[in-house]
């Protein structure tokens, strides 16, 4: 779980952009999006096949260059 202790003299702002940072980084925003609707194994697996197969040919492109 993401917390921030507000240091003596810090604004609030400060903080805040502090804590959002450590949400994003933990990644829970993504989980909660991930998580708001029910998806069935079979289309769990069919998005994880399309994302690896995205990611390789992205990275076959970026080694074609170098």
């Amino acid at each position: 779980m993401a917390g921030v202790r507000v240091r003596e003299g810090e604004p609030f702002e400060r903080a805040l952009r502090r804590f959002r940072r450590q949400v994003e980084r933990a990644g829970v925003l993504k989980e909660v999006r991930r998580r708001q609707h029910y998806e069935k194994p079979s289309i769990q697996k069919k998005k994880k096949a399309l994302a690896a197969r995205k990611r390789a040919v992205k990275k076959q492109r970026k080694g074609s260059y170098t």
